[in-house]
């Protein structure tokens, strides 16, 4: 394959590109009204939202429903050639009805329009064609059409589904908004995902306490400290008073300070060499905001303190294995 050949997939790619992104900013100027009206049936909807389309709208309506029901909006996708064969009786009056047509015309959908009405479900539609059964059939109808598809030809759904897709994403992100949607609220849809990791996992649910917590008390020979470093495998040890609470940490980043400064160290107390205070967390803390901390000051690992007392150890392997990074 030439040079030339790669040059034209790339001029091909961009004049597809190009009129895609012109489907999308048509749609800016399209938005009146009735995207604020669809947006309050959805928003007052006490049912579900019921996302319905047939062939390339079909795969952008469930792309849609899954959208709106990750973002704070319970919908699904039904498919408009099962519905007339059982699948309506998952449809109530309390639903909310988005159907999918660019031409507005698609037998399959426009022949439950009836049924829809004797429902008393709202129905939202989103066309290429304003004057058309499904849009003229519809509470609400949003214009989604397009100059023209991004196909040679003008066939192919290629620019009308683009802006389907971008007017669906419009519809789920205002009503998060409405709603104040957080994300934690995303994160609780999501606990599979690294974001749902991220923003609901704790320290306390990485840390280790117990018996794998690294502890000596104040004033012991450095030779135990180093023993209960290499006993417990966290890279440091707590220091602690008589009461037990926090008075410092002994790191590796400690001992090679040590070897390098004092040499020979047979005499010395963990209290002479360690870290006064160090870095520690709370078991509350969200374990994303522990690695900011442990990247920021370059370190692999935290004493977690509550009250003043430390309650357990967290590593960064504990992070890497639970996917927060």
């Amino acid at each position: 394959m030439s040079d030339s050949d790669i040059l034209d997939f790339r001029a091909s790619a961009r004049r597809t590109l190009t009129l895609e992104q012109q489907a999308i900013f048509e749609l800016i100027d399209k938005l009146d009204a009735s995207f604020d009206h669809a947006c309050r049936l959805l928003f007052d909807c006490r049912g579900r939202i019921i996302v319905t389309g047939m062939g390339k709208s079909g795969h952008i309506a469930r792309k849609m429903a899954a959208t709106f029901a990750s973002t704070g909006s319970p919908a699904f996708y039904v498919h408009p050639g099962e519905a007339s064969h059982g699948d309506l009786g998952m449809i109530t009056g309390e639903d909310v009805v988005v159907a999918l047509s660019n031409s507005g015309e698609t037998q399959e959908i426009t022949g439950l329009l009836p049924l829809f009405k004797r429902l008393g479900s709202p129905l939202v539609s989103l066309t290429g064609r304003p004057h058309s059964t499904l849009a003229r059939y519809s509470d609400v109808h949003i214009d989604v059409g397009v100059s023209r598809e991004a196909c040679p030809h003008d066939l192919a759904p290629t620019s009308s589904t683009t802006a389907a897709l971008a007017m669906g994403d419009a519809l789920a992100l205002a009503l998060l908004e409405a709603r104040g949607f957080s994300a934690e609220d995303f994160a609780l849809s999501h606990p599979g995902g690294t974001l749902g990791k991220r923003l609901l996992l704790r320290v306390a649910d990485l840390m280790h306490g117990g018996e794998r917590l690294p502890s000596v008390p104040a004033g012991s020979p450095l030779r135990e400290a180093l023993l209960e470093m290499t006993r417990k495998g966290m890279g440091f040890t707590c220091v602690v008073d008589e009461r037990g609470r926090l008075i410092g940490v002994y790191t590796d980043g400690d001992l090679r300070r040590t070897l390098d400064q004092r040499g020979d160290f047979a005499m010395l107390r963990v209290d002479d060499v360690m870290t006064r205070g160090g870095k520690t967390v709370s078991p509350e803390m969200l374990a994303a905001e522990a690695v900011r901390i442990m990247e920021d000051n370059r370190i692999t690992a935290l004493a977690v303190v509550e009250d003043g007392y430390p309650i357990g150890a967290l590593h960064m392997h504990d992070l890497l294995r639970s996917g927060v990074i």
